[in-house]
């Protein structure tokens, strides 16, 4: 029996079986074998009666778009296929990115505290044999889900917003007026369809919508993730941003997460990768993180009590964020992948767009333009988030490639220490997955002129093809970033404009800040 077996076995809820699970859909994705079943289709005639407004497939982050777009009086159905109820692990995020739910008149600033379950200062960024790094105000929040998420809920009902609990999309039909919707419901009283203006899903990495939409396409970069939450480790009130302790092993570059929790201390081992058939398995990842668990955090595994256990593969696409495929129908977070290959994804990445999306769908909504060339624009091209592709690249390992171990924490160390001394204004936005030209410029100009090897060493481990397009979407990267200021001084006049070409101008407004990084 593996110790990983052993130990998750005992752990209230058994989330070894959940693990064997993952596992099982990890192998899929390194085989080739995808899911892909057709789940949308599209039909000439019309609908005759139109439902709802919009219908969100995905409750535990659809309920954020669900209750701001309730409240902006739209007949709004929320389906979720279990029970809409946050997970009792925190998510981490800053406080200012929280605001956004103040700004939404979604939580009250006394709603806010009390969602607020944790927060520590100061995080801490360090490589093996390299540069360490303390920064404040970082990923330090830990939001309360279930308090969150009941609060939403409750906004969601209290506006008008109707939720479907056991309810799982099935199928969806797209109608030239509107798209019918169908699902499976474990009670006879829910409905067995919905037919409606608009379908946003919400539904996550393995929605079956993306999966048909992406056609079978394998990932071009997985992040894997594995953890616990548990009691017993010495007192520590800091956390752990970005750290390793290791050189690269096993094709594999290990990266770890540490923060205080309610009930113990979070820590998370996680690493990039592809999907190749002989890439370890989520159990084995879970093997190398109790080995290591106590060199990283000073503790014995004997001393732990083990509260949860957390794991999960990320899959990511460099075409993202997902174009709309269909009229009438939007992707929206993780669904969409509209977080960098560098990011989880889930709530920090909803809430950083939650904004501009309320806006885009209400007016899209209003408008009427809700054919998938309309729809596109609220899903734009991000070159702030194409650039990291090469980031995520010369952290990982190809399979078959041979590199000096030690040679991605000394590429970090360096570029690091030339934040650090750039100062907060650029270390902060990226530590936030925020990347903006002119700090990346500055950051390459002072890594060129104190290290100017550092670069030169990594091109062979990329190639030139991803370096090439790197410097692609680098110059759009500072064209959207001129772009943005100008067009912001064009706002007020064209505000007079009709409602049609306002939406398409409002529109480029958000692509341009949103992927310059001008919205941090």
């Amino acid at each position: 029996m593996s110790l990983t077996k052993q130990l998750l076995s005992q752990i209230p809820g058994n989330p070894w079986i959940g693990l064997q699970r993952a596992d099982a859909l990890w192998k899929q994705y390194r085989e080739g074998e995808i899911p892909c079943s057709r789940v949308v289709h599209e039909h000439a005639e019309t609908l005759e009666a139109i439902d709802w407004d919009v219908v969100i497939c995905g409750g535990t982050l659809g309920v954020l778009m669900g209750a701001a777009l309730a409240q902006k009086g739209w007949r709004v159905a929320l389906l979720e296929r279990g029970r809409l109820r946050g997970r009792d692990q925190e998510w981490n995020i800053s406080r200012r990115e929280l605001q956004s739910l103040v700004e939404l008149e979604l939580l009250t600033l006394a709603e806010l505290e009390t969602t607020i379950a944790t927060e520590y200062n100061p995080g801490r960024i360090r490589f093996h044999k390299g540069i360490e790094v303390w920064v404040e105000d970082v990923l330090n929040v830990g939001v309360n889900p279930v308090f969150l998420l009941d609060t939403l809920k409750a906004k969601f009902l209290a506006a008008g917003g109707q939720l479907f609990e056991q309810t799982a999309f099935k199928a969806a039909m797209v109608h030239p007026n509107g798209i019918h919707i169908t699902v499976n419901r474990s009670q006879e009283t829910h409905p067995s369809s919905f037919k409606s203006r608009l379908l946003l899903d919400a539904m996550g990495h393995f929605s079956p919508i993306a999966q048909q939409a992406r056609q079978g396409q394998p990932p071009d970069a997985v992040c894997m993730v594995v953890g616990t939450c548990a009691q017993g480790f010495p007192n520590n009130d800091t956390g752990d941003l970005f750290a390793s302790i290791t050189p690269t092993r096993n094709q594999c570059q290990y990266f770890w997460e540490a923060f205080p929790a309610r009930d113990g201390r979070t820590t998370y081992l996680f690493t990039y990768l592809d999907a190749h058939p002989d890439r370890p398995s989520l159990e084995a990842l879970f093997e190398d993180y109790w080995r290591l668990l106590p060199d990283y955090q000073a503790v014995e595994l004997s001393q732990l009590q083990i509260q949860r256990a957390l794991f999960g593969f990320f899959p990511c696409y460099r075409q993202s964020p997902l174009q709309p495929q269909w009229d009438r129908l939007l992707p929206i977070g993780d669904s969409s992948g509209s977080q960098s290959p560098l990011s989880f994804g889930g709530f920090g990445a909803m809430i950083r767009h939650l904004d501009r999306l309320v806006t885009g769908v209400d007016a899209a909504l209003e408008t009427n333009i809700l054919h998938r060339q309309g729809l596109s624009l609220l899903q734009p091209y991000q070159p702030n988030l194409a650039v990291t592709w090469l980031f995520q690249q010369a952290m990982s390992v190809k399979v078959n490639q041979s590199i000096d171990p030690d040679r991605i924490n000394r590429l970090l160390s360096g570029v690091f220490q030339a934040m650090e001394q750039l100062g907060e204004p650029v270390l902060k936005p990226f530590l936030q997955d925020v990347v903006q030209f002119p700090a990346l410029l500055r950051t390459l100009l002072q890594v060129s002129v104190t290290q100017p090897l550092l670069g030169l060493k990594v091109i062979p481990q990329v190639g030139v093809g991803a370096l090439s397009m790197w410097l692609l979407h680098f110059a759009m990267l500072g064209l959207y970033a001129g772009l943005y200021p100008l067009a912001k001084l064009f706002h007020p006049w064209w505000q007079g404009l009709p409602p049609v070409p306002r939406y398409y101008a409002d529109r480029w407004l958000d692509a341009w800040q949103y992927g310059s990084g001008n919205d941090w």
